[in-house]
């Protein structure tokens, strides 16, 4: 651990160094600053009812439905932390203000810029299952026009399944304003993993759940341990070429490669626990893609209306590997035995499979908004697509399409305090790629047409609380397994449901996020299809309801009590609905208290995950499950400089 010595120094001086404060992560707290409780994180905490994976049954990263301030963006890796200000997820009535949408939610991340003044935040963090980890992210004035914004992090990580890692992670931005019209900021990141154990998964031989694992206990070959490196950069450039003009510009490039790689996997498991276990290791792989967005804005006032017309240029260039893995059968064994099977001396991994995609999209949209009357707005778009994926010793297979996507919504305020809003939406997303127990594992699935409808209202009930409460319905092809196993498209799926948020402050010390969606989710099966196939999609609960409360004490200056509680109802395993994964109800607690020495602010936060141990099964994909995280305690110690 010498190395995490020498950031930590290294984090110290560039403290000591600049004088005003800038960065005020002592601050973050997702209660007091989420905009509603649709999905919202901000440094260490989260809160919502959805998040980038999940958003009414769906996952909007995988559907490649993730934005940087607004403007296109395809990760090959999960954005990196060093450069996010905020995550949101918008959907229904907050994604009505992009003008193209997208069925399956819209993932915007909010970049951390270089502050206009010197400055630093130094975070310590830690938790009961081993993690430690400290992070510095400050600004430095280059000149009068110039800033840079950096960040560093090493970290020491536990996870709930008794693994763990060490990774650190680099970050530089740079932002330049030479006048009021023009803003350009490139930045760049870097993140290493090491020693990251290869954490199991679990297949049951019966109809019946498999036995819920030993807590944090990791029982698997401890040299199976992925390194990777994923790198992040980009450009995000406004120029305001005339009165009421506004050229935004956004180009980024994202990157993953995978150096070792491993998939522990125990199968057959008995209900005494008794199993088989393969390991599958997989050749160096890489990820890349190249994406961004052109979008030229064009304001007209009209008095008590404002109208915005925009034209979109949206491209990327996405290029990854898959297959080629080893199999290892270790032979019998058993969720309680710690597996000793030896290193291999050697490994022989067969051919990899490539593909590319390349698409491109070249939009038009209106958004129209009149004072106290309502808003109105569409897009149209037209999509190029190419998908080629080459097969070791086949022909190459080349998928096209060039679908006309389009979209239109509508708010009218019906009082001054409430509003309704309705929406159409068509887009062509990506259906992520094949589950690990699949025969064509990890292979990436095509990119299909989707569509959605919602309507609700938005009632502020007080200046600073609302409600947004709505309908909708999200259709999608939708996939599982063929008889030799592999994933496919087996039928469509359709989601139609009710959501609602409520946040703002009740009282002056006391703050609220609330939020809920109950889902009817149903498959239909293709004809064609073959095996049996359940009415309802696997992994999508049929509800969650999710509360938080932040309280600020009126005894002690600067301390708060917070608590959360989520209720997710039960969701099926399996494809054809046999098994289910009962519902859970999550508590969380945790204080935090806000200080200041030596003219500095500091925040002292601590947290019980889990409150009352709700330990079990989670899905990790169709027959495929993991362990939830058991009762822990994290904390983290935050000082503004």
């Amino acid at each position: 651990m010498r190395p995490f010595v020498s950031v930590a120094a290294i984090a110290v001086a560039l403290c000591l160094a600049v004088p005003a404060r800038a960065q005020d992560r002592s601050t973050d707290n997702a209660v007091t600053q989420a905009e509603d409780a649709f999905g919202y994180s901000v440094g260490r905490e989260a809160l919502g009812i959805y998040n980038g994976g999940n958003a009414r049954g769906f996952s909007p990263s995988a559907a490649g439905n993730v934005r940087i301030d607004g403007l296109y963006f395809d990760p090959a890796f999960d954005f990196p932390g060093l450069l996010a200000d905020s995550t949101s997820i918008k959907v229904g009535l907050s994604a009505q203000g992009y003008p193209f949408a997208a069925p399956s939610g819209i993932v915007d991340i909010a970049l951390r810029r270089p502050a206009g003044k010197a400055g630093a935040s130094v975070v310590v963090n830690g938790d009961s299952f081993g993690t430690a980890a400290i992070e510095v992210t400050g600004s430095a004035p280059l000149g009068q026009d110039l800033a840079l914004a950096y960040g560093l992090n090493l970290t020491r990580t536990g996870f709930p399944d008794g693994t763990d890692n060490i990774n650190h992670a680099e970050s530089i931005a740079l932002r330049w304003r030479p006048s009021s019209a023009v803003d350009i900021m490139p930045f760049y990141s870097r993140y290493d993993d090491y020693n990251d154990e290869a954490g199991p998964f679990y297949i049951s031989a019966t109809n019946d759940l498999p036995p819920v694992p030993p807590k944090h206990s990791y029982l698997g070959p401890h040299w199976a341990d992925f390194r990777l490196v994923a790198e992040t950069g980009g450009l995000l450039a406004s120029v305001a070429p005339a009165k009421n003009w506004v050229v935004r510009l956004g180009v980024f490039h994202s990157s993953f490669e995978q150096r070792e790689g491993y998939f522990n996997l125990l199968t057959d498991i008995q209900s005494d626990g008794s199993a088989n276990r393969l390991l599958f290791a997989d050749p160096p792989l890489h990820q890349r893609s190249t994406s961004g967005e052109l979008r030229v804005s064009h304001s007209i006032p009209d008095g008590e209306r404002l109208h915005v017309v925009h034209l979109s240029l949206r491209s990327r260039d996405a290029r990854g590997e898959f297959g080629g893995s080893q199999e290892f059968d270790l032979g019998p064994t058993s969720i309680y035995e710690e597996e000793d099977a030896p290193r291999p001396a050697s490994f022989t991994f067969g051919p990899i499979s490539r593909e590319r995609v390349r698409q491109d999209l070249l939009g038009l949209a209106y958004s129209g908004r009149w004072r106290n009357v309502g808003e109105l707005g569409f897009g149209l778009s037209k999509a190029r697509y190419r998908k080629t994926t080459q097969l070791p010793g086949e022909a190459p297979i080349v998928a096209r399409d060039d679908p006309w996507l389009y979209n239109v919504n509508a708010a009218l305020q019906v009082a001054k305090s409430v509003s309704l809003y309705a929406g159409y939406a068509r887009g062509l997303e990506e259906s992520g790629t094949a589950p690990p127990n699949a025969a064509n594992r990890n292979a990436p699935l095509p990119a299909i047409l989707t569509s959605q409808k919602d309507a609700g209202l938005r009632w502020a009930i007080t200046p600073k609380v609302k409600l947004v409460a709505g309908l909708f319905e999200l259709s999608k092809p939708y996939f599982g397994f063929d008889p030799d196993q592999v994933f496919r498209q087996v039928g469509s799926i359709r989601n139609r449901g009710v959501e609602f948020s409520l946040s703002g402050p009740l009282t002056d010390r006391l703050d609220l996020v609330a939020g809920g969606v109950v889902l009817d989710a149903r498959v239909e099966r293709d004809a064609g299809a073959v095996g049996t196939i359940g009415r309802r999609p696997v992994g999508v609960a049929e509800h969650l309801f999710n509360v938080n409360l932040n309280w600020r004490t009126p005894w002690v200056k600067g301390l708060a009590f917070d608590t959360s509680l989520t209720r997710r109802g039960k969701m099926p395993a399996t494809i054809d609905n046999s098994l289910s994964i009962t519902g859970r109800e999550i508590v969380n607690v945790g204080a935090r208290y806000s200080f200041r020495i030596a003219g500095k602010d500091v925040t002292a936060r601590i947290q019980v995950y889990n409150l009352l141990d709700q330990y079990g099964l989670v899905s990790g994909g169709p027959g495929l499950y993991r362990n939830n995280q058991p009762r822990s305690v994290n904390g983290f110690l935050a000082m503004d400089f």
